[in-house]
């Protein structure tokens, strides 16, 4: 349960942006001053992070094309730079490594360096447990399934700053992912305007204006917010006057008509309000690729190509006046083994590849150190080994995109050691 001060903090800070009641109540107004708030419309900078969950096989979203034992252990699935079909070779990106044909939509932030690539990336903790190894990502101690927390919770926490709006740490979720855990304030979305909605169907909306915020508390803390949470009301609140079901992408971008499309359109639209999100999280499904996995075409084509252009168009929404403040970062639990199995598709695996869009970001380049794919190389003779750990690389885009310089918290009994993600 929140403190009376903290729902009177944002409680305060609601009403400035939205002016519910036609102006700040005299207690929240000295409650600002001695707390020196600031106002929730505030340009922030944003992390928006993507789990793609069922561990993504990076061996095909980034392929090392030149490997010959690759080539040897995937005959049905390996992709080649070489073909004449565009539809169905590899997008050369330095002469090594290969872009899947379906991401062709991530070339031109490559070449324009606003990309980067680090395979090899994945947990210490060698399960292949897709619910082990998701918990163990999320909550960011890999050898400890008891951590109450999850490390985007904490970097909320490391901030610098109380969470000033109700929209500090998003989830456009229908759960709170494990990432979100913890003492820190967040709220879990599945759809912005079903959200804005649910204040129009709650009895206290026609006299939410006679009502002080004080009195607004001590009636729904016990009764109408149950799980959903104080930040959760406030939420509401914020939404009422944004007309989220007209929204209209900007630049001319065109979201894929799926589920991540439909979360990074909606993060989106809470960057451009101005509400002070600081962290968002989205979810992409579909990656658990034990047969049928396709090359040019496929389960796995789709999914990348709903990946590439969902983040593409995102970032064609958002436009310059934002992109300077925005980093999105994927992460998967896992990859898939080099060789296939009997029926068209690849088993769990070890390390996989991961993708950083920044104006900021060393890209341009695929980062970490992969060896060639021989049997002698291969983690348990069987997969791509771990050579990066997904805690350097996470602590390296918190550290620099949201200026977050405490290791030891974030990631706990853990030295960050960073990759050269982020230009000097």
């Amino acid at each position: 349960m929140l403190s009376r001060r903290g729902f009177l903090k944002a409680g305060g800070l609601t009403l400035f942006g939205v002016g519910l009641m036609g102006g700040i109540p005299a207690f929240i107004a000295e409650a600002a001053a001695q707390d020196k708030i600031i106002a929730p419309y505030k340009k922030a900078k944003t992390l928006v992070c993507i789990f793609q969950r069922g561990a993504m096989d990076g061996l095909m979203a980034v392929t090392p094309f030149t490997d010959q034992y690759l080539k040897a252990a995937r005959p049905g699935l390996f992709i080649d730079a070489a073909k004449n079909d565009p539809d169905s070779q590899l997008i050369d990106l330095d002469g090594r490594f290969g872009l899947h044909p379906s991401m062709k939509a991530f070339e031109p932030m490559f070449r324009e360096k606003r990309l980067g690539i680090v395979h090899g990336i994945g947990s210490p903790n060698n399960t292949r447990s897709h619910f082990d190894a998701q918990d163990y990502m999320e909550s960011g101690t890999p050898f400890n399934k008891g951590t109450a927390s999850g490390w985007l919770n904490r970097a909320v926490g490391l901030l610098g700053h109380d969470a000033l709006t109700p929209f500090t740490a998003v989830s456009l979720t229908s759960a709170m992912p494990r990432s979100f855990y913890g003492d820190n304030p967040a709220v879990a979305i599945s759809n912005l305007q079903d959200f804005a909605l649910q204040m129009r169907g709650n009895p206290m909306g026609a006299n939410l204006a006679a009502k002080s915020f004080e009195e607004l508390y001590d009636q729904t803390a016990p009764g109408l917010l149950k799980d959903t949470g104080k930040e959760s009301f406030d939420a509401l609140k914020m939404l009422q006057k944004a007309d989220v079901k007209n929204y209209k992408p900007a630049n001319g971008a065109v979201y894929p008509n799926s589920a991540l499309g439909s979360s990074l359109k909606q993060i989106a639209q809470l960057i451009k309000m101005n509400v002070g999100m600081e962290v968002a999280f989205a979810e992409s499904n579909g990656w658990d690729t034990h047969f049928n996995q396709g090359t040019g075409n496929g389960i796995f084509a789709r999914n990348v190509a709903d990946l590439s252009n969902s983040m593409m168009a995102f970032w064609t929404d958002i436009g310059s006046n934002y992109q300077d403040d925005v980093t999105l970062m994927t992460m998967t639990e896992f990859g898939r083994t080099v060789h296939q199995n009997g029926t068209g598709g690849t088993d769990h695996g070890r390390a996989s590849c991961n993708f950083i869009l920044s104006n900021s970001v060393n890209g341009g380049r695929v980062h970490g150190n992969m060896q060639p794919l021989a049997i002698e190389n291969l983690e348990d003779g069987r997969d791509l080994a771990v050579t990066t750990d997904f805690r350097n690389v996470f602590s390296e885009v918190a550290d620099k995109h949201l200026k977050i310089n405490n290791d030891k918290v974030l990631f706990p009994d853990f030295t960050a050691k960073p990759i050269g993600m982020f230009k000097a």
